[in-house]
């Protein structure tokens, strides 16, 4: 039985190397070459097993049963209305107090010819767990290939009609954890439109927007730091990014939703997905009052995480994608982290 501080590591040909925990899936390290092949790791994070355990429990956590917010924790499906916890005031989030991020899943190693390493998670939430409906069954597939991929698959069942959003909550600095933050990283993301947030509401207020003429628009590459350091009134409501981003082009295959950047070492990242929406955040609620990697603060902006989702509050929003799952169907979701 799998064991909350169990660590397990996937590697491959080219030495890219990932690891994680039993506890929430917790993705603690991903080693990775820079364009003259030396090795550095690219996810924020802590410096031991036991300083994780006791840290931010998100930093590269699986999250469920809905990732993101849920406006006052509350939505209604088949005419029955449900209220959820609200851990993020005043909405839900990542699946309230106990989300799946707080979870211990059971990890075994998972064959496939696609893959240089795989493991399977899997995790059976009950019935009115987290006070959603229906018992959810859970499995998902962490596949490293020699293409340099970390491959996230995830699937889900449920026994009645019920909401789900997965995600993995990794922050990615690509020039290395502890190494200073983010702002000089270029980023890319395929999206012509976004879902703009209110300061009442905290989260969407359900209007889709195009990022043309806005702090927003990462269509052409450019620096984080340009839109984190500006004065667009949605730049300011988070002090940087905390965004879902609308996939250009979403057809419910895979698609390339975002790419960064480090001039500095020359990594790079291609996030893909099969979801519809990328939610992109800055981490600014690091403050450096947690010590990370290479026993240097956790500071704001630190690292980058790429969230490939359903859009947030979705249940109760008619304009944007379906997040309900019925018995005899299936949830699927593809990420692919593809460094070069």
């Amino acid at each position: 039985m799998t064991k909350a501080s169990d660590v397990f590591t996937l590697k491959n040909a080219n030495n890219v190397e990932l690891t994680f925990i039993g506890r929430g899936g917790q993705i603690t390290g991903m080693k990775v070459p820079d364009a003259k092949g030396e090795i550095t790791d690219v996810v924020i994070g802590y410096p031991g097993i036991e300083e994780t355990l006791a840290g931010d429990a998100y930093l590269g956590a699986l999250c469920g049963r809905y990732a993101n917010r849920i406006v006052k924790g509350t939505f209604e499906l088949d005419g029955k209305k449900y209220q959820l916890d609200i851990n993020n005031a005043p909405n839900h989030l990542h699946g309230g107090h106990d989300g799946f991020n707080s979870r211990v899943w059971e990890v075994e190693p998972y064959a496939d010819s696609r893959y240089a390493q795989a493991y399977k998670l899997s995790l059976t939430s009950p019935d009115g767990d987290q006070k959603y409906p229906g018992e959810l069954t859970v499995s998902v597939i962490y596949g490293l290939t020699n293409d340099n991929e970390l491959v996230i698959d995830y699937t889900a069942q449920t026994t009645k009609p019920t909401i789900v959003n997965l995600t993995s909550h990794a922050y990615f600095n690509l020039k290395g954890a502890g190494t200073g933050n983010i702002e000089d990283h270029l980023l890319e993301v395929n999206a012509d439109y976004y879902t703009p947030i209110s300061a009442d509401i905290g989260t969407v207020n359900g209007e889709i927007a195009p990022v043309k003429g806005t702090a927003m628009d990462f269509v052409d590459a450019k620096t984080i730091g340009e839109t984190c350091h500006s004065n667009d009134p949605q730049v300011k409501i988070v002090d940087g990014i905390d965004h879902n981003f609308v996939i250009s082009g979403y057809d419910g295959n895979l698609k390339l939703a975002a790419r960064l950047k480090d001039p500095t070492s020359g990594r790079e990242m291609e996030v893909y997905t099969d979801q519809p929406g990328i939610q992109i955040y800055t981490g600014s609620h690091f403050d450096s009052t947690e010590i990370g990697k290479l026993g240097k603060p956790i500071q704001k902006w630190a690292g980058l995480a790429m969230e490939t989702q359903i859009f947030p509050d979705s249940p109760n929003k008619d304009n944007f994608p379906n997040a309900i799952l019925r018995p005899g169907e299936t949830y699927k979701h593809t990420c692919v982290y593809r460094f070069l």
